[in-house]
């Protein structure tokens, strides 16, 4: 009566929890649709908060009563513009002009030295935040298509953020919907039945919900800003990570239920022993992610606290409402291999889990050794690794308007103009400032900016002066976004710099870009010794040992230097793309070496439960025997939900993708499998040093070998 009873009390706590999640879960859900209006994809979201161009752009704002971002619309006849175009081009430039959202009069038109083309700078109010996406295609509206050899492209600054709008926009469906046809899939080969899969999907579609409640309230707040990046990211990672805990729980699980007649009594003792792994895994997650909030881009410290949320929401679930649909679910939710309480050691069911850890413990010192040298001969793939800052037409996967208008710019004109680098000096020192600017390479003219800006520059017109300050404006010869004009802004910053008493400040488009790329790699050396820091330490209260934590990070690292030593194989003669990003390797690291450690975590937690009860060398290999086949599930689940990345057609998300997925999948099946486990082994006891527990199965393996 006693047992019906307890049963039936644990059947009402299960239900109970599962119907106040499905509450939660009804009014979160909408949210989670709801992300992409909270989103800022504008330049502003990117910048570096203390850096010379965020300076020059708080100086711009004081020359102009609104400040804008420029779209260059171009038109372009191989045989020679006609007077029927010039005639379009006027009349397109006057509705232009009639847009809500672009400051008008505009200037006149250029025509290119060739005559083969025509130029209109359309500034759009920066104010106008996302609304600048419709402003651009509006204006690309009014411009039309090609015909009768007439092309027509809309490029510049305002044409590149138009085009990533829209690429952004695909995240809250397409990603999403792929996310989940991958994880569904992967699932089902997992567990081969017909009903487990629905519970982790269901807890992680439940996860991403939470986070997505306390992300939008935090974004529409302005606490903390969310751009198209970190959502895409954000989706991934909840239900990568949240399958790979549901993997964990749920494999413990069915073990206990061998052990237990009651599922109440399994899920119970499946959660002691999950749950540190799963919490330790997850808070060194969050606190590697946290640690981007040490960054001097507003872009990754977005990235940092939405990622975290992410992964708290992800373990609050798969600790709470997924036992409980799991208690509910009893044995049936195993159907047709329903786990039976026959006190089954599970290792018996693992066949090639245990012959693995057979062979490792045969060859344990070969095993880690050929490894660790295939890993280094794989980083040796570093050498080809460019990072650099990608061009706008090496930043889609896809030829977008804007990447074709940049290409008819490029032909025609000085590859800068319509995008100039800005100069702000003293009105003592300007005309010295102008002439040793025209003298940098890479700088084809530099003018005063005058009063009146709707007309052709005049020559003789006396510059703009506010509060003692002149803007000069410095066309580039090399496109804005390309390696030559950040070599320009470089020289040119020195040379006005060194102009006495000017107090020059240098800036524009290609500025934030070298200022962007400045701050990444500052960001690389503060962020990265700090991660592994933190990884250390919550390694070392895990496991109580120091010596085990030393051994895990230096495994991660070589992981680490193995994935991108072989991606930037991928990328240079698979992929065919020009270089990495500056941002990618610290986002490749933070996510690379926190997820990695998961499973490290996964794995040695594990061994010292076992190696307590055993030694530690069988400790081990029980522990290779039982994880392995989990370990490798989680990390094909994972490697797979950041693939899905790659549905998107810009550069950084898809490198990124890929970098996960090949990292996550050596980790998996080389360094979590063979050389962890070998390295250990042949370690033996020690690898516990300088805890109890080291100096006990060291005594225990000295008797066992007399």
């Amino acid at each position: 009566m006693s047992g019906r009873g307890g049963r039936g009390r644990a059947t009402l706590i299960a239900a109970a929890l599962v119907l106040a999640w499905l509450v939660i879960g009804g009014v979160a859900g909408p949210f989670s649709g709801k992300l992409g209006e909270v989103a800022t994809n504008d330049n502003a979201s990117f910048l570096p908060t203390d850096a010379e161009g965020t300076r020059a752009q708080e100086l711009a704002g004081k020359f102009v009563e609104r400040q804008s971002i420029p779209a260059l619309v171009v038109y372009e006849r191989v045989a020679g513009i006609t007077d029927a175009d010039k005639q379009r081009v006027a009349a397109d430039a006057v509705r232009f002009a009639q847009l809500p959202g672009v400051i008008g009069p505009l200037p006149p038109p250029i025509p290119s030295e060739d005559g083969q083309a025509l130029q209109v700078v359309v500034p759009i109010d920066d104010a106008e935040g996302e609304a600048i996406g419709a402003v651009v295609e509006e204006v690309r509206a009014i411009a039309g298509g090609h015909r009768d050899g007439l092309t027509v492209d809309v490029a510049g600054p305002a044409g590149l953020l138009a085009d990533l709008i829209e690429v952004f926009s695909a995240i809250d469906g397409t990603l999403l919907l792929v996310t989940l046809c991958v994880v569904l899939v992967i699932l089902l080969i997992v567990y081969r039945s017909p009903v487990l899969w629905i519970f982790p999907l269901l807890a992680a579609g439940m996860s991403y919900a939470l986070a997505s409640v306390f992300v939008y309230l935090l974004a529409d707040a302005d606490v903390i800003k969310l751009n198209g990046q970190a959502q895409g990211i954000l989706t991934v990672l909840v239900f990568g990570a949240g399958t790979d805990y549901a993997l964990l729980l749920v494999a413990r699980y069915r073990e206990e239920l061998h052990r237990h007649e009651r599922p109440w009594d399994a899920m119970r003792t499946a959660w002691k022993g999950a749950a540190p792994a799963i919490i330790a895994s997850g808070g060194t997650v969050i606190l590697s992610l946290l640690c981007l909030l040490l960054s001097s881009l507003n872009s990754n410290r977005a990235l940092g606290p939405v990622a975290a949320i992410g992964i708290a929401a992800t373990l609050l679930v798969m600790l709470t409402f997924l036992p409980a649909l799991l208690v509910l679910g009893g044995r049936w939710a195993f159907w047709p291999r329903r786990p039976r309480p026959d006190q089954a050691d599970p290792q018996t069911e693992l066949g090639l889990w245990s012959r693995i850890a057979g062979f490792v413990a045969r060859r344990s010192r070969p095993v880690w050794l050929l490894t660790a040298l295939a890993l280094g001969a794989l980083a040796f793939g570093l050498t080809q690794l460019n990072v650099t800052t990608l061009g706008q037409s090496d930043l889609f996967t896809e030829r977008t308007d804007s990447v074709a208008g940049q290409e008819v710019i490029a032909r025609h004109y000085p590859a800068g103009t319509g995008s100039p680098a800005t100069i702000f000096t003293t009105q003592q020192t300007a005309e010295q400032a102008a002439r040793v600017a025209q003298g940098v390479p890479g700088v084809a003219a530099v003018r005063p900016v005058t009063g009146d800006r709707a007309g052709p520059p005049d020559p003789g017109a006396p510059p703009k002066v506010v509060d003692g300050t002149v803007q000069l404006e410095a066309t580039l010869a090399d496109p804005p976004d390309s390696d030559g004009a950040e070599r320009a802004i470089r020289d040119l910053r020195t040379a006005v710099h060194a102009v006495p008493g000017s107090d020059s400040v240098v800036g524009g488009f290609t500025a934030i870009n070298v200022d962007t790329s400045d701050a990444s790699r500052r960001d690389q050396n503060v962020i990265i010794p700090v991660v592994l820091v933190v990884i250390a330490i919550i390694l070392a209260l895990l496991l109580r040992a120091i010596l085990t934590p030393i051994l895990l990070i230096a495994t991660v690292l070589l992981s680490f230097a193995a994935t991108l030593g072989l991606c930037a194989l991928i990328f240079r003669y698979v992929l065919d793309f020009p270089g990495v990003d500056a941002s990618f390797p610290l986002f490749a690291f933070v996510f690379l070496v926190a997820l990695g450690i998961d499973y490290n975590i996964f794995l040695m937690s594990r061994v010292r439960e076992e190696s307590v009860r055993r030694g530690t060398r069988a400790g081990v290999l029980a522990g290779l025997a039982v994880t392995g086949g989990v370990i490798t599930s989680a990390g094909i689940v994972l490697a797979a939900t950041f693939s899905a990345l790659a549905v998107l057609p810009l550069v950084v998300l898809v490198e990124l993708g890929v970098a996960v997925a090949v990292g996550v999948l050596i980790d998996t099946i080389v360094v979590r499998s063979l050389l962890v486990p070998a390295l250990a082994y042949d370690i033996g006891p020690k690898i516990w040093w300088p805890s109890r527990l080291s100096r006990s199965n060291g005594e225990r393996e000295a008797r066992d070998a007399r």
